[in-house]
């Protein structure tokens, strides 16, 4: 069985083209490179067309969704397997549990509480998995800035800023995902 990528992206119908873009480059491509796409299982926005283009490519799509979310976000029932769940909080840890490394697309509050999610339990050393945020035409320069604020402030470490890679383009997550393959938490949680 082939290596699952969590993709955390957005369920929106109403954003600009170039993300659903991204999203079924980024799908194509996890594909491409002999990973399956585990995610948040909807049909709709960017995690439909991850979804549809790892399909595409030949790849394997898991999809793990609420019982409540299944109407709401039209789950993607093409997926080669659907898991379907009582909560978020039990999505997320199905997701996170079976996941071998993680990418991060613009997305909303539900995209920024997961990758949040993700950062901490790395900073407390209970994973090692690859972390790339796909920072697309700057979206996520704001978060990025306060992050970094974290530690001029002292709130956190600079080891912060070992939690994550950071790509602007999709041609750059994959690089980085192959050299992501761990890093030293214990200089992490000094400052909190």
């Amino acid at each position: 069985m082939s290596k699952l990528l969590c993709v955390y992206c957005a369920s929106s119908r109403d954003l600009d083209p170039k993300y659903y873009a991204a999203g079924a480059a980024v799908g194509r491509g996890l594909a491409e490179r002999g990973w399956g796409l585990i995610y948040g299982g909807g049909n709709a926005g960017t995690m439909g067309e991850v979804a549809r283009g790892v399909h595409q490519a030949g790849g394997r799509v898991v999809g793990v969704i609420p019982e409540f979310m299944k109407v709401r976000e039209l789950a993607y029932h093409q997926a080669d397997e659907l898991i379907t769940v009582d909560s978020m909080r039990e999505r997320k840890r199905v997701m996170a549990d079976r996941a071998d490394a993680y990418i991060t697309l613009p997305g909303g509050i539900g995209t920024l509480e997961e990758v949040s999610e993700i950062m901490v339990e790395r900073g407390l050393a209970r994973h090692r998995k690859p972390l790339v945020i796909l920072n697309q035409d700057g979206f996520y320069d704001d978060l990025l800035r306060f992050l970094e604020r974290m530690v001029v402030e002292r709130f956190k470490s600079a080891g912060l800023r070992k939690l994550m890679h950071v790509a602007a383009t999709v041609d750059e997550v994959w690089p980085l995902l192959e050299e992501a393959d761990g890093f030293e938490a214990d200089a992490l949680w000094q400052n909190r």
